[in-house]
């Protein structure tokens, strides 16, 4: 449910066959028929959202839902047209708040109703305020690795990041691709860079985007200059395929479950694309760091954001609560788009869920008490990086794999930061 932001166009005209973006509704207790943006995947089918509406629909008394799909996975951009065309929905499913609420676009949830249903109510809080209400995180990245490739090289799960460069060496040397990249997809091409400045950066200064936001810190500083060449030797050791800024992101899904690469950096929803038949061969560990230290890179997202512009907040509202509650709504997501729940008081066992042991040893990064810190570039929160900042930074990440200027990338990223917050 947390975005997967992959750049393409989407037309408003789109909507023409559908009924308009506004609540026909009154909110004075009659019926009303709220617009509600929703998307699809392979695991979040039509027939999935139409079933979730009506379970929710039985608990909003005088609700009716009128179902809207983004045409492609930016859901953010497309919201943002339907605003400019006069049609922003009543209801979004897992956008990013922090890029509505300075508009005013947003209805913050009531804060006593979060505190008592979620593991971290404030874990995606903006200035304080639940926009969208926290049932599942993801570790962005995790390393996925193929046991049996790992043995074929003698090769064990890292720590460090010396033996991280080690254990790559191993496969080279055993004459397997070290590191798949789905580089042709600019948030799937971050992802090394993700792990490596998450873990480097905020894992020794958890405060690190909350001072940039205060102008103490840049990304030119010398530490964030050291964590981007970490990335520079892994491309210039030759550890990822050479043509990897040509390879899509659901080909490198492909490639790696198939075996063409030994590891895989990538977001924990990769967990509902592990095969089942084939699942025992596949570990996890943590991005490694200098020191082998744990640190996880963690966010946590949410269901849906309510339109501070409907006609209907109060039913909204009842529709959102319960939809975000039902326990088989996240049972589809935990299975088919590896979320780890973050409702109260409720195990694995509670969903009814089958889930790989693979899945099981990622959840544990989430449940065990360590070292959590923002997701750069990932979280929803008020680590959020800036509107259009989140693109710049996968682009520097796309060009990075080709130029020596890593410094100049960063800067790239520091005017873009600084024009996104004047």
């Amino acid at each position: 449910m947390i975005r997967k932001p992959l750049l393409a166009a989407c037309l408003v005209g789109a909507l023409a066959l559908t009924s308009a973006c506004s609540s026909n509704g009154t909110g004075d207790g009659g019926d009303s028929t709220l617009t509600y943006l929703t998307f699809e995947t392979p695991s979040l089918t039509s027939t999935f959202w139409n079933d979730s509406i009506a379970a929710a629909q039985g608990q909003a008394a005088g609700v009716k839902i009128n179902r809207i799909t983004s045409p492609n996975t930016d859901r953010d951009a497309y919201a943002k047209q339907l605003q400019a065309s006069g049609q922003f929905p009543d209801l979004l499913q897992s956008i990013t708040p922090a890029n509505f609420v300075g508009a005013g676009l947003l209805q913050p949830y009531d804060q006593t109703w979060v505190d008592a249903n979620f593991l971290l109510p404030q874990g995606n809080a903006l200035e304080g305020k639940v926009y969208i209400p926290p049932t599942n995180s993801q570790v962005i990245p995790q390393v996925y690795y193929n046991k049996e490739l790992f043995a074929k090289a003698n090769a064990t799960p890292p720590k460090t990041w010396a033996e991280f460069l080690a254990v790559c060496d191993k496969l080279k040397a055993a004459g397997i691709n070290p590191i798949e990249l789905g580089g042709a997809d600019p948030f799937a091409a971050g992802m090394p860079l993700v792990g490596i400045i998450s873990a480097d950066v905020l894992g020794k200064n958890p405060n690190w985007l909350q001072d940039r936001y205060a102008g103490k810190v840049k990304f030119t500083d010398d530490n964030v200059v050291a964590a981007a060449n970490k990335y520079r030797t892994l491309v210039g050791n030759g550890y990822f395929d050479k043509g990897a800024l040509g390879v899509k992101y659901a080909d490198s899904i492909t490639r790696f479950t198939g075996g063409k690469s030994a590891m895989y950096p990538m977001g924990s929803w990769f967990l509902g694309s592990v095969p089942k038949e084939t699942a025992a061969n596949f570990g996890v560990f943590p991005w490694p760091t200098d020191d082998g230290s744990l640190v996880v890179p963690f966010t946590v997202g949410g269901s849906m954001a309510i339109s501070a512009k409907s006609k209907d907040i109060p039913g909204a509202t009842r529709f959102a609560q319960a939809w975000s509650l039902d326990p088989k709504n996240l049972k589809a997501l935990i299975e088919g788009d590896g979320a780890f729940p973050m409702l109260k008081d409720k195990t694995l066992d509670d969903y009814g869920v089958t889930v790989t042991q693979v899945f099981k040893e990622s959840y544990a990064y989430v449940t065990d008490q360590n070292t959590k810190v923002s997701s750069i570039g990932w979280a929803t929160n008020d680590d959020a990086l800036p509107p259009g900042v989140n693109n710049d930074f996968y682009a520097a990440s796309q060009a990075l794999f080709t130029s020596d200027d890593v410094k100049g990338e960063l800067a790239k990223l520091d005017k873009s930061w600084e024009t996104a917050t004047k």
